[in-house]
């Protein structure tokens, strides 16, 4: 029997199969654990089949630095039986230890599994072996191959299960790796040969060529695999990025035409099919800002910055967020540009229109100031001016307080009409209300008072009310008053007739109402006002002016 020492180039390469191989494995085993469905099923085959082939490999690739003494051949159904034990039991090991309510019993029952795969491909791949040598093995070495098997598988299982870092990632599959390897050898340790006389029977496949196709398809399988794990990682990640509502853009440089999503070309407006120019994104800005547009990418193309403006889109009448950075390769050389493009139409809006809110607010304070101002100032006025002619308290007070309603009841009405108009009926109305029906006579067109007019004249025509309740034609029940006006280029005629009353004679002096009167009218709003005082009855005649705002139906 000849047992020669393992080839350093076969041991090399062996464990290089097995370390990357266990590193894809674990990486696709995670794949697995993020997908759902149908897709969790074919991530669970890809990961068995990258993890059974390595190990597969890595038992062949090692075997050629074997020399048992004579021609070596396999058996292909055996060979191959190998194989599918060691992708089989990976695959129920990984789809155990993929529950996330699995335990350390169904994790250590899912490394029992696996390592028991592991080292049964090796012995059966061994009996796969045809060579003028008997096979046997020493019954303890055999036991520690398998334990080594079995531990390693637990121990890369539990790994797999948590968060690491890549480097805590790295070490296990490293580990894992390396005991698969230590697995091989510990069973090669335990092989004991015995010459044959005559050379076994029907020759099988060539070794070499055996191991120059086993490491050709292992290879070929570990870097489809973690292409396709990078590629799904991407998809992943772009997906999520697109549910978001977010577009993505990369570029290579120097400046290419960029990769766009299709968020991306939605929200810039680009068809789905439409070829892109290098300069894409910047000819959809308008022409004042492609410039600053430009300047801007050519500072985060120098690495001054990353790229992060607002722009707005004519041809889609869209704002867009456009970020990017630059990506760099290991040695600080600039590789591309990538980002996000969001569409900020909806944002900008709201601020736009909270902008305007602020200016529907601020004019609304200035004007609530001022009409606070003015009404503080009329009831000064009213104060004093009752105040003054009042004998006594006692008279003051029912006095303030009527004059005080009847502003107050003025500002409800300019409430009701949102303090922009008020119809000059319901303004006479308002004050002649408590009187009958046949008292009162009201005939004219539709006319609208401002705010500033519906204020004077309500004070008016309280005076006036009053005084004919008092002493005028409303004091009696034959008594009217007969209210009459029109419009004529843009000026408002009212007259204000009392009959059937009391004999009138001109008061002594001027009171209160008449003052506030002539004050209101003359001064205030810029109109004439006359009173007369004929014995038949008070009269009051009026001409305004009607304002931009006042509007009139004649």
């Amino acid at each position: 029997m000849h047992h020669h020492p393992i080839v350093s180039l076969f041991f090399t390469l062996s464990l290089a199969v097995a370390v990357l191989g266990a590193w894809t494995a674990l990486d696709l085993f995670n794949r697995m654990r993020a997908h759902l469905g149908s897709a969790r099923l074919r991530w669970l085959a890809v990961a068995a089949l990258t993890l059974g082939a390595s190990i597969w490999s890595m038992h062949f690739i090692a075997m050629l630095g074997f020399d048992p003494g004579a021609p070596v051949s396999y058996d292909v159904g055996l060979t191959l039986a190998s194989f599918l034990l060691a992708t089989a039991g990976t695959a129920v090991a990984f789809l155990t230890a993929a529950r996330r309510s699995a335990g350390f019993v169904r994790l250590a029952a899912a490394g029992l599994a696996m390592g028991s795969a592991i080292a049964a491909m090796h012995y059966v791949g061994m009996s796969a072996m045809r060579t003028a040598a008997v096979l046997d093995y020493r019954p303890g070495l055999v036991a520690l191959s398998v334990l080594i098997a079995v531990g390693a598988s637990i121990a890369a299982l539990f790994a797999a299960r948590e968060d690491r870092t890549l480097r805590w990632r790295a070490l296990a599959a490293g580990a894992l790796g390396t005991a698969i390897v230590a697995m091989h050898h510990t069973g090669m340790a335990a092989l004991v040969l015995t010459p044959a006389e005559a050379a076994p029977g029907a020759a099988g496949a060539s070794p070499l060529m055996l191991a120059v196709a086993v490491t050709a398809g292992s290879v070929a399988v570990l870097f489809l695999a973690l292409g396709a794990s990078v590629f799904d990682q991407r998809t992943n990640v772009l997906s999520a990025v697109d549910a978001g509502g977010v577009g993505f853009w990369e570029a290579q440089l120097p400046l290419r035409p960029p990769v766009v999503s299709a968020r991306a070309r939605q929200i810039m407006g680009i068809a789905p099919d439409a070829r892109l120019t290098a300069s894409e994104i910047g000819d959809r800005l308008s022409d004042q800002d492609r410039a600053a547009h430009r300047a801007a990418l050519a500072r985060a193309m120098a690495g001054e910055e990353d790229y992060d403006q607002e722009w707005f889109i004519p041809g889609v009448g869209r704002w867009i967020h456009l970020r990017g950075r630059l990506i760099r390769s290991r040695s600080g050389r600039p590789l591309r540009m990538s980002g996000v493009i969001t569409d900020i139409t909806d944002r900008r809006q709201a601020f736009a229109a909270l902008a305007d809110s602020e200016r529907q607010q601020r004019v609304l304070i200035n004007e609530l100031n001022h009409r606070v101002k003015n009404s503080l100032a009329t009831v000064q006025s009213i104060a004093r001016q009752t105040a003054r002619r009042a004998p006594d308290l006692a008279s003051f007070i029912p006095l303030f307080e009527a004059r005080l309603l009847a502003l107050s009841n003025t500002q409800n009405l300019l409430t009701a009409g949102r303090w922009e108009s008020v119809r000059l009926r319901d303004l006479l109305h308002q004050e002649l209300a408590p009187f009958a029906e046949e008292q009162v006579r009201l005939s004219g067109p539709d006319v609208r008072l401002d705010s500033r007019q519906t204020l004077s004249l309500g004070l008016a025509f309280h005076e006036l009310a009053t005084n004919a309740a008092k002493y005028g034609a409303l004091s009696t029940p034959n008594g009217c008053v007969r209210v009459d006006w029109s419009v004529a280029d843009r000026h408002l005629r009212l007259d204000w007739v009392e009959t059937g009353g009391p004999l009138v004679a001109a008061p002594a002096r001027r009171g209160f109402g008449s003052q506030l009167i002539e004050a209101a009218i003359n001064r205030d709003l810029d109109g004439s006002a006359a009173l007369a005082y004929p014995p038949e009855g008070f009269t009051f005649s009026l001409r305004l002016p009607l304002t931009d705002t006042s509007e009139s139906d004649a």
